[in-house]
């Protein structure tokens, strides 16, 4: 189990690595900030200033090998907009991103999972049917598509939510469930997927023959061996939702890492884009390590691998 995790550990060490010198690379590469910031009237030596502070007259690789070191403290240097420490602008988003993340992942959860066991349950059945047909269509409707509808329909036409922005808990449905819908229809789909494929293997039947009560067999035996396949999506669903609220938090104007994010592209300010790309990819794989952690514990076969 030690020799397991570290592997997966260094696996992710190795990613990081490439993930940090990728990005690093693609925000250089879009040209020198000054041109944006600075004026035509912009003295030489405030020019020269400015590539100085933020290491411009460097070569790549020593600009690179400076950022890395201090981004594995948490400093990812000033931001070119607001003029302040990088981690300061990131962590008054991060709150925001969270609670959009974790709404949008109890509802996978608590929605997704019951009905595709039931569905499986009543597989054939009116049940199965709109359980089948509500998760085709969340996972059909693009996000920004689905953001947008929604507003005209319960914030426009309806006027029963806001349309955007964060406030009280009213502001956070309408986000968390375009955000949710559709990572719950596919943990419903995985499920009932899983859940028929062992609700006819042949333990299961001689179970059944047996005379094992039906509530029993499904919940301790049949749910037990079909949640791996679940369990291995909610890792990477919960890292999914942490980088893919971008378009859901631009369309509703919520201020967390995925528009602040989009802000930065707009306004050349890598030291805030690189600090939030290197953040999402460090959680990203602390869940997926975590996952492959608990798949190893559910199945036990996996640690030998």
């Amino acid at each position: 189990m030690v020799k397991y995790i570290a592997r997966r550990l260094a696996y992710s060490v190795i990613v990081l690595f490439v993930t940090s010198l990728v990005v690093f690379g693609l925000s250089r590469a879009a040209g020198d900030p000054r041109h944006i910031f600075l004026t035509e009237y912009t003295s030489q030596a405030d020019w020269d200033a400015w590539g100085k502070e933020y290491g411009l007259d460097k070569p790549f690789i020593v600009q690179y090998g400076i950022w890395i070191s201090r981004a594995v403290r948490g400093d990812f240097g000033t931001s070119l907009r607001d003029h302040v420490n990088a981690r300061l602008v990131i962590q008054e988003r991060i709150p925001a991103t969270l609670q959009l993340t974790v709404g949008s992942f109890v509802m996978a959860i608590v929605v997704g999972l019951p009905l595709g066991v039931m569905s499986a349950i009543k597989r054939g059945s009116m049940l199965d049917y709109v359980g089948r047909s509500w998760a085709l269509l969340g996972q059909a409707l693009p996000p920004y598509w689905l953001g947008v509808m929604m507003v005209l329909i319960f914030a426009v036409m309806l006027n029963w939510l806001p349309s955007g922005r964060k406030g009280d808990w009213t502001h956070f449905v309408l986000p968390a469930v375009t955000l949710g819908w559709g990572a719950a229809s596919g943990m419903l789909r995985l499920t009932r997927s899983a859940m028929l494929e062992v609700l006819d293997s042949e333990y299961i039947k001689m179970a059944r023959a047996k005379g094992v009560g039906n509530n029993w067999i499904i919940w301790k035996h049949a749910l037990r061996n079909a949640i791996i396949a679940p369990l291995t999506y909610s890792g990477l669903l919960l890292g999914g939702l942490m980088t893919g609220t971008v378009i859901t938090e631009t369309v509703f104007s919520w201020p967390g890492l995925g528009r602040l994010a989009v802000q930065a592209v707009y306004n050349n300010d890598f030291p805030v884009l690189t600090g939030v790309v290197l953040l999402v990819t460090v959680i990203y794989l602390s869940v997926n390590l975590l996952t492959d952690v608990l798949y190893a514990m559910v199945d036990p076969r996996i640690r030998l691998n």
